[in-house]
């Protein structure tokens, strides 16, 4: 039988509002409950550690009520989250190069970033970046700085430490049983469905909220350094589950 209790950590700027899409229509085709924001949100706290009591109905007829399906934004608080699912959930993730995903999330979230908002390119603000980035603005700035290990609940303030960056990559490998990477986005729907025993209908999807290309700007080659060495904990992370 299909996989049906799934949690999905939809990251930022990775292409993850596809798999959303995917994971709905499998919810309303199979008739499961979906964790959803409450109050009419569009996420589940972000950008605060997530917290059970942000799902819709998730405290109505007393604590124990569980989903299906969970997939908005949310960032990782795995003792909450295991509050509203199942135990036997599929944990799974998706990770992007995070050169790209930086120059998206510029792109994206440049009004509304404060460390973006005041500089013209991302090559700019690469060459320079703590003129822009202010550490004390914390939350505000999620997006300017290894915005997806941010999403998994980590400090994205962190130093790149050996220790540190192994003992939280292995944390991640614990807790989800497949990352997805969105430049092998084809190949990693095909391990998802067979992990999860789906049928090919269920996971065939369209791109959404991707960009035409004209609108993504070129990145020059010490640029990309600069972005790896500026989202080292992100390189890190993307490297790790990349190799495989």
């Amino acid at each position: 039988p299909p996989v049906t209790n799934v949690m999905f950590l939809k990251t930022h700027k990775t292409a993850s509002s596809t798999v959303l899409n995917i994971l709905y229509r499998f919810a309303e085709t199979h008739n499961l409950s979906a964790a959803l924001p409450a109050g009419g949100r569009f996420h589940l706290g972000y950008p605060w550690l997530f917290l059970a009591r942000y799902v819709e109905g998730a405290e109505q007829g007393g604590p124990g009520r569980r989903f299906n399906i969970m997939c908005n934004h949310l960032r990782f608080n795995p003792p909450e989250v295991q509050k509203v699912m199942h135990n036997d959930t599929f944990y799974f993730s998706i990770l992007r190069n995070p050169v790209f995903q930086l120059e998206s999330s510029f792109v994206y979230y440049k009004s509304h970033v404060p460390a973006f908002r005041n500089v013209s390119s991302l090559d700019a603000f690469l060459a320079s970046p703590w003129t822009y980035y202010n550490q004390s603005l914390g939350l505000s700035n999620a997006h300017a700085r290894d915005s997806m290990w941010f999403d998994l609940g980590f400090d994205n303030g962190a130093p790149p430490e050996e220790g540190y960056v192994r003992a939280r990559l292995l944390d991640v490998e614990q807790r989800f049983q497949l990352l997805l990477i969105t430049e092998h986005f084809n190949e990693s729907m095909v391990l998802l469905r067979r992990l999860l025993r789906w049928r090919l209908d269920d996971v065939v999807a369209f791109r959404l909220n991707s960009r035409s290309q004209h609108s993504v700007t070129p990145l020059s080659p010490a640029c990309q350094e600069r972005a790896k060495h500026w989202c080292a904990l992100d390189w890190r992370l993307y490297q790790h589950f990349n190799r495989t």
